[in-house]
């Protein structure tokens, strides 16, 4: 029986995860090059099993489980060439602290996704040239017609409503 092709919805789930992925193969492995290794290994595990995967429960949970059975099949091929270590308990104990991390993570750049979009329309343009195009408050001044000190007065601002803001959404998940 041939598997079928993935919905939309799950190509969607897939590559809005893989950051996350990336981040948790390279909190396990602690090397680049076999973080993205694992990662694509997954990734094909995961394309392959799209079917079995039910929209509407945890694909970042499906996911992280995936990867690590990857981990754990990766650390064993590579254990010929003497791994640094090999204790299957303390990966386990470290894949669960970066899962949890990295969903922290995930649902701190949602929240301030969110809190970004709440900010009044010039706040949310200074913050986005200065830190999402890396602009000097200097330029980002002279390209808005303003003060330097106006346009740092303004980013400071904007920080601390999206510091507030963010820190009220996490606390509103928690509850």
């Amino acid at each position: 029986m041939a598997s079928q092709e993935p919905t939309p919805e799950f190509i969607q789930l897939l590559t809005t995860h893989q950051s996350r992925l990336f981040a948790y193969s390279l909190s396990l492995l602690g090397n680049r090059q076999q973080a993205e290794d694992v990662m694509q290994e997954t990734n094909m595990i995961l394309w392959r099993k799209s079917d079995q995967f039910k929209l509407g429960t945890n694909f970042g949970a499906w996911m992280l489980k995936v990867a690590y059975y990857q981990v754990m099949d990766h650390r064993r091929r590579l254990n010929k060439q003497a791994l640094f270590v090999d204790d299957e308990n303390f990966l386990a104990e470290l894949a669960e602290e970066a899962a949890m991390s990295t969903e922290l993570t995930e649902r701190q750049q949602e929240a301030l996704q969110v809190c970004m979009q709440k900010l009044p329309t010039r706040q949310r343009e200074l913050v986005r040239l200065r830190y999402s195009e890396g602009a000097s408050i200097k330029s980002v001044a002279e390209r808005i017609g303003s003060a330097a000190a106006a346009v740092k007065q303004a980013l400071f601002r904007a920080r601390t409503n999206l510091i507030s803001c963010a820190q009220h959404r996490m606390k509103e998940q928690l509850t």
